[in-house]
């Protein structure tokens, strides 16, 4: 392979990060691991943050959460419907009647057979009817934190995901560099055998080859740590080897003005509406802890067979009215009711801490994905730059217009240049994806 086709192939790593030319410039290279008989799977990050919601133990959790306040709403709700309970007692019974002439006396045992129904209604109880209503809305807050968590795990998986696209595309170019560097040493060496270079040139070339040789092991390292996080974060085994389908994109997004991001954060964030329901559960809270002080009013009764036995039972009953009129607590209904508003206080100020937030999300990202693009734009130039000295540099190696010098100063201008372009591209695509997050319009990832 010429030193021109390596050239080409490194320019298509770097600003188009295609995989077939590097894999041919690649075909000399050794794996670097074994073949694992563990099961591939393959992963674009739309399948990513799928698996993920439905295997990420914050997620499942949070559904459990849901499971647990809706228990919560039927617990209020049963103590406004009717209670119903029965028994069935059967007793052997004397009594003791004192004494006659000094000596105890007792009724001959009999046995008493009694079956028997209760019920209670609540007729009225403001307390009551406003628990009810405060756990609908703790129902719907944890609906709310449900979708949250699982919002908060796209946008980590998406990272993630990015992550590990950032680390196969770094191997790539690592790769690539190494064949480079090999091509250029064996350019050096024959150089050398003909007399035109010293071997000080060769041992300068070794050194850069091996160089590079250790950037792409570390490379490889980050790579499988990257795939190894994304792996936690789908909530899957760790017996499986991911091979990602996806590619970091360089194509300029779209980015909204200020007013515009923030009434769309504002609309969509599920942080907020999460916040405005909570504190209408502390509202109603506090209001049916309030209410305890106003009288209550129920129905009670009961209906069953009494009797010696059964057969011979007869059937009683007894239905009443019980209006409760709190008085007096030794302070503690007050002091819940401190306690309640103390709450309502300060879900409104957390309230504005999660305004202040999203505002602060929102605008971030949106700078942050304005500074990246620019990035980009001047990591391609210099990227090119890098890629013309180098061209420049083999040349005038090749005339004997220059020792190595000025070919290893090109080599490590282009790895520079490399990093450069690879690092801007990762914190564009992070970047896209936290204003995403940071808006709540996920699903456009």
């Amino acid at each position: 392979m010429s030193i021109m086709s390596l050239f080409a192939i490194v320019i298509a790593s770097l600003l188009a990060l295609g995989t077939s030319e590097l894999e041919h410039a690649c075909a000399a290279e050794p794996p670097s691991h074994p073949a694992q008989e563990a099961p591939e799977l393959t992963l674009s990050l739309r399948d990513a943050i799928e698996a993920a919601l439905d295997q990420n133990p914050k997620v499942r959790l949070f559904k459990e959460r849901i499971e647990a306040a809706r228990g919560v709403e039927r617990t209020q709700l049963g103590a406004l419907l009717p209670n119903l309970a029965g028994s069935v007692n059967y007793y052997n019974m004397n009594f003791f009647l004192g004494k006659i002439g000094g000596s105890p006396v007792a009724t001959p045992a009999f046995d008493i057979f009694d079956a028997r129904s209760n019920f209670t209604q609540s007729l009225f109880s403001w307390s009551l009817i406003q628990r009810w209503r405060a756990s609908r809305e703790g129902f719907r807050v944890a609906e709310f934190e449900s979708e949250a968590t699982k919002r908060d795990t796209t946008a980590t998986v998406a990272l993630l995901y990015t992550d590990a696209l950032r680390g196969q595309a770094t191997v790539k170019v690592r790769q690539a560099n190494v064949e480079l560097y090999r091509q250029l040493l064996k350019l050096t060496q024959d150089r050398q055998a003909g007399g035109k270079a010293t071997g000080l040139d060769t041992a300068r070339a070794e050194g850069l080859l091996e160089h590079e040789r250790q950037r792409l092991l570390g490379a490889e390292m980050e790579r499988e740590r990257a795939k190894l996080n994304l792996i936690r974060g789908l909530g899957i085994s760790f017996e499986v080897r991911l091979i990602l389908v996806d590619d970091l994109h360089q194509d300029q997004e779209p980015v909204p003005e200020h007013p515009q991001a923030l009434a769309e954060a504002r609309a969509h964030r599920v942080e907020l509406q999460a916040q405005l329901q909570r504190m209408k559960l502390a509202s109603l809270t506090l209001s049916s802890v309030a209410s305890e002080r106003l009288p209550s009013l129920a129905a009670q009764g009961d209906l069953g067979l009494i009797g010696n036995t059964a057969p011979e039972s007869i059937t009683t009953y007894n239905v009443g009215l019980v209006l409760s009129v709190p008085i007096f607590d030794g302070g503690q209904r007050e002091g819940r009711i401190r306690e309640s508003r103390s709450q309502m206080r300060q879900e409104e100020i957390r309230l504005n801490d999660v305004t202040a937030q999203i505002t602060l999300e929102v605008r971030d990202a949106l700078v942050t994905l304005g500074s990246t693009w620019d990035q980009i734009l001047v990591a391609k130039q210099g990227l090119r730059a890098a890629l013309k000295e180098m061209e420049l540099a083999r040349e005038r190696f090749t005339l004997l217009a220059a020792s190595n010098i000025e070919l290893t100063n090109a080599q490590a201008s282009l790895g520079r240049a490399q990093d450069n372009w690879l690092d801007a591209l990762y914190k564009y695509n992070a970047a896209g994806v936290n204003l995403a997050r940071a808006v709540g319009r996920l699903d456009t990832l």
